[in-house]
């Protein structure tokens, strides 16, 4: 290999070498933003929430009180949500095999990326409590 080959070689290699660190930098500071601006978020949902516990002047043994019912709720809740979604997973398997007989199999493809799209953003909007 001559002189000329090579050093186009080690140009290509060190344009590839930084296309990828770029992405890779790209990817991190994307992945290091969506959880800055969640927690972001959700500290600014707590802020909201004290601020208004202040606006009705509770003393400090109702806001205790406060903060116990809403947690007691949160757990029920919480609680609830998983024994009925066996149930909630047994309809939608019920409803995608219904509806598998009336797509065709391309439609039935782009239902699901679809579905699933929506999905994505739906979750995007609010932090997982389960």
């Amino acid at each position: 290999m001559d002189i000329s080959n090579k050093s186009k070689w080690q140009v290509r290699v060190a344009a590839l070498l930084i296309f990828v660190l770029g992405v890779a930098a790209g990817a991190l500071a994307l992945n290091g933003y969506q959880r800055w601006s969640r927690s972001r978020a959700e500290g600014s949902r707590q802020q909201r929430f004290e601020q208004m516990l202040d606006r009705l002047q509770l003393n400090a043994d109702q806001k205790t009180q406060v903060h116990q019912i809403l947690s007691e709720s949160r757990e029920q809740l919480q609680s609830l949500r998983k024994e009925s979604e066996p149930r909630f997973d047994a309809i939608r398997t019920q409803a995608d095999e219904r509806l598998q007989k009336v797509l065709t199999p391309e439609q039935w493809k782009q239902f699901q990326q679809e579905r699933d799209a929506n999905r994505g953003r739906e979750r995007r909007g609010r932090p997982d409590n389960r």
